[in-house]
């Protein structure tokens, strides 16, 4: 139970601990960095050129436009990066496959991977990582008129909340919300027509995939937000990361500096809201 409230309590910090129904009328941005911690400003003069290696397949993250043009939020957050670091006219962004992306950065084709490559202990040995500019909290989606606000512990109980069987939501479902009754389904397709048809009372899971649900046509309004978001490491990871070589820290703490400026000039805000017109913070 204390682990559940920690990671409540860490997401209202981030926040800047203001009370979530305050807020809730308006489009939430997440804030990963304390605008109070200098960081050092890189000198990256004698930096010959720094290539970014993503993807086409990773909308909104990374896709080609309908004129074939390589688009998206990190298409857009590395040339913000770029000209934070004053160095724009040595920057290129390039699109391989996935499969790619590991060799082509160890062979020295590139030197920063931008395309949501997850730092687990495995993935350390292999890269040195920025810190996190973006995580993904779990949230529920209740019909609009049934939607609770914080605290929504007690008011869940006996609950029916569906959650994507063998999810690491599911997981965490039991764990922190041990009082509903969990409802699994095998595809998110059935979560939601029994969410929209009344039969369970609420949904558990990424906050990502159920804002574009929300703000699709399938949704029909049916649904909103409801409590939350909720952040929880040991289950949902630690979000994005830039991944440079791992003999490269240096570079990688560059884009710490670069990422904190952008959030504090609200430039990452302006992004986010570009690309997730629903927020789900």
């Amino acid at each position: 139970m204390a682990i559940r409230w920690i990671s409540i309590v860490l997401m209202l910090a981030l926040m800047g601990a203001q009370p979530l129904i305050a807020r809730a009328a308006e489009p939430q941005v997440p804030v990963l960095w304390d605008a109070k911690e200098r960081l050092p400003k890189p000198d990256l003069s004698k930096l010959p050129r720094l290539r970014f290696l993503t993807t086409t397949d990773f909308p909104p993250f990374n896709f080609l436009d309908g004129a074939g043009r390589l688009s998206g939020f990190h298409v857009d957050l590395a040339r913000a990066i770029c000209a934070e670091l004053g160095i724009a006219e040595k920057c290129q962004i390039q699109a391989l496959p996935w499969a790619e992306l590991e060799g082509a950065l160890r062979k020295g084709e590139g030197e920063a991977i931008i395309a949501g490559i997850a730092a687990t202990p495995e993935s350390r040995s292999k890269y040195a990582f920025s810190r996190s500019y973006l995580q993904f909290p779990a949230r529920f989606i209740m019909p609009k008129t049934k939607a609770l606000t914080e605290p929504i512990f007690d008011r869940l109980r006996g609950k029916r909340v569906g959650v994507l069987a063998g999810s690491a939501h599911e997981r965490m479902l039991r764990a922190y919300f041990d009082a509903v009754q969990v409802v699994p389904f095998e595809r998110p397709e059935d979560l939601y027509t029994e969410l929209k048809a009344g039969k369970i009372d609420a949904a558990f899971g990424d906050g990502m995939r159920f804002a574009f649900w929300l703000g699709g046509s399938d949704a029909a309004g049916c649904c909103r937000f409801a409590g939350g978001p909720y952040l929880a490491p040991e289950y949902l990871g630690s979000g994005m990361a830039i991944a440079t070589r791992a003999d490269d820290p240096a570079l990688a703490a560059a884009f710490d500096y670069a990422l904190q400026e952008l959030s504090v000039k609200g430039i990452f805000a302006e992004f986010y809201l570009r690309y997730f017109p629903v927020s789900f913070f």
